[in-house]
């Protein structure tokens, strides 16, 4: 509760009031202790002053029970009389908003793909360096081709897209194998069956939407519902820590402020340093270490201060240390480490204290006005002013829909990104695809029939060929009977002719020898057997002449003899 402008959390068991000094609340707490020590009663007292300083505050409910602090508590006001001498104290509700990454159990808190960013989501996914360094050039591609990532579908698109053109991707950004594609996709598979679609999408969580106040000026209180989200610890984490580099790098440097700008309380921290790999941790510890200076005070609830890594461990300065049990050699070493903490108290040993304090007693140390811490006080922790458990379940979804951050939150949305993108022009590659197919079917159809064509062509023209060919050989087979018959006609024409120049040659010889023989018997002269051997040379020679000329018309005109 709020006392002169401070904090008021515990009083030492000899009446000192042990106070947070606002101004120095940004340089972060640790509230730890064993379960059932008093832990969520530290932490919704401290956040309840906050609020009431007007510094708005962050829960990550884990167990379910801080939704009470919608409502005012009950009997605390005789606790607060009894034992820290508290008249009138007040018991009331806190402005209280709800979230939930689910969307289950308050306004749904989304994440777009591209602000997660492939570091802390491939500690999100648990993927080891090579495929951290596959994503990297995924979201390199996709940056530099202006395609935008929101959500789930988004990103199996785009590995599916660089996977296709892998070898395209290889020589530009790197090697990318199809291994480190397939285990990355797997690795989403895996997170989506547990819920984790939801995760990311539009409307993306405005982190400032946290860093209001109501009408009276008091802190809103933003319970993030973890009951759900604690089943996955490396998404809790991740989350978590995500946020608080969201805001790291939204907010302005302001230095030291009189009080915070806004509070964040971590239960379950060793969460967000179990099993994480090295770079993750200094992001942490970045992030813790920087973010004092914008305005942002950090509180971790765990069971040890051992869980917390040392780096980060040294930046908790307002400490409240729970009972611890110490039943093993590991344990009692553990209450020696925290007690050694502590600046010291010659009035008691701290280490015997941590083994005696009850529930709702601790030991406290917080920073004085210089910035160095008081020495460590035993102390008792106030008692709430709002309602221990959980709320009535209607005031809950009440203040959920009546908030201004339902109508904002409640839809998703989904415009075009690099899902549509893509599966536009994969679905356009694939008509065209399909037409170039159609095309290619056509054209391997159309050379069939034309070579069928040219072979029915070639086939007719061949047999043209033959054909005439055939036609040729008949043709010249004609001409060489003909030729042969009119060589035989003609030699028998010849044979004709000679025949009859032998019969006339005969008549003629005959015909000498007739009229010599005449002229031997007769009475002439010799003049006048040369006459009569002309005459019969003529006679002869006419004869011969008609002969020939017979037989020549006989063979042109056929006539018979």
């Amino acid at each position: 509760m709020l006392k002169d402008g401070k904090i008021w959390v515990a009083s030492s068991f000899e009446g000192t009031e042990l106070y947070i000094l606002p101004k120095m609340a940004n340089r972060h707490g640790l509230i730890a202790g064993a379960t059932g020590t008093g832990k969520t009663i530290t932490m919704k007292v401290m956040a309840e002053s906050f609020s009431d300083l007007g510094v708005p505050v962050f829960f990550s409910d884990v167990k379910g029970d801080l939704t009470g602090m919608l409502e005012p508590g009950t009997g605390m006001d005789v606790r607060a009389k009894e034992k820290f001498g508290i008249d009138g104290f007040q018991q009331k509700g806190y402005p209280t908003r709800f979230w939930d990454i689910f969307g289950e159990s308050g306004h749904p808190v989304r994440v777009t793909i591209s602000d997660m960013g492939p570091t802390f989501l491939s500690r999100l996914l648990n993927l080891s360096d090579v495929q951290e360094g596959v994503l990297n050039l995924v979201f390199k591609v996709a940056d530099d081709k202006g395609l935008l990532l929101y959500d789930l579908k988004d990103l199996r698109a785009m590995l599916g897209f660089v996977g296709e053109n892998a070898e395209e991707y290889t020589l530009t950004y790197g090697n990318v194998s199809s291994s480190s594609i397939g285990a990355i996709q797997r690795a989403l598979l895996q997170f989506e069956q547990e819920g984790g679609e939801g995760v990311f999408g539009l409307p993306m969580l405005d982190i400032k939407d946290w860093m209001r106040t109501d009408i009276d000026g008091r802190g809103f209180i933003n319970i993030l519902s973890s009951a759900k989200l604690i089943g996955s610890p490396t998404v809790y984490s991740t989350f978590l820590i995500w946020m608080l580099n969201e805001l790291f790098e939204q907010l302005p440097e302001v230095g030291d402020l009189d009080k915070p700008r806004m509070v964040f309380f971590f239960d379950k921290a060793h969460l967000l340093f179990a099993d994480a790999p090295k770079a993750f941790v200094q992001k942490i510890v970045q992030v813790v270490k920087l973010i004092r200076s914008k305005g942002v005070g950090i509180y971790f609830i765990s069971q040890s201060p051992s869980d917390i890594p040392d780096e980060v461990l040294a930046q908790l300065s307002n400490r409240v240390q729970h009972g611890l049990r110490a039943y093993t050699p590991a344990e009692q070493k553990m209450v020696k480490a925290a007690a050694a903490a502590f600046r010291a108290n010659p009035a008691f040993d701290s280490e015997q204290a941590l083994m005696e304090v009850g529930t709702g007693e601790a030991l406290v140390s917080f920073l004085d006005e210089s910035g160095t811490p008081v020495v460590v006080e035993r102390a008792k922790i106030l008692p709430p002013q709002s309602l221990m458990g959980q709320a009535d379940p209607a005031k809950v979804n009440t203040a959920i829909v009546s908030s201004e951050f339902d109508l904002k939150y409640r839809e998703t949305q989904d415009p075009e990104s690099a899902y549509e993108v893509i599966m536009a022009a994969t679905e356009k590659l694939k008509v065209e695809q399909e037409q170039a197919a159609v095309e290619a079917a056509e054209a391997k159809e159309a050379e069939k029939l034309a070579k069928e064509e040219a072979k029915a062509e070639a086939a007719a023209l061949k047999a043209e060929e033959r054909k005439a060919e055939l036609e040729a050989k008949a043709a010249q087979k004609a001409q060489e009977k003909a030729e042969k018959e009119a060589a035989k006609e003609a030699e028998k024409k010849k044979k004709v002719f000679e025949r009859a120049a032998s019969n006339a040659a005969s008549s003629v010889a005959r015909s000498i020898t007739t009229n010599m023989v005449n002229t031997v018997t007769g009475s002439g002269s010799v003049k006048s057997a040369d006459k009569i051997a002309k005459q019969a040379a003529n006679t002869a020679l006419s004869s011969v002449m008609r002969t020939g000329a017979n037989a020549i018309v006989r063979g042109l005109f056929g006539t018979k003899k």
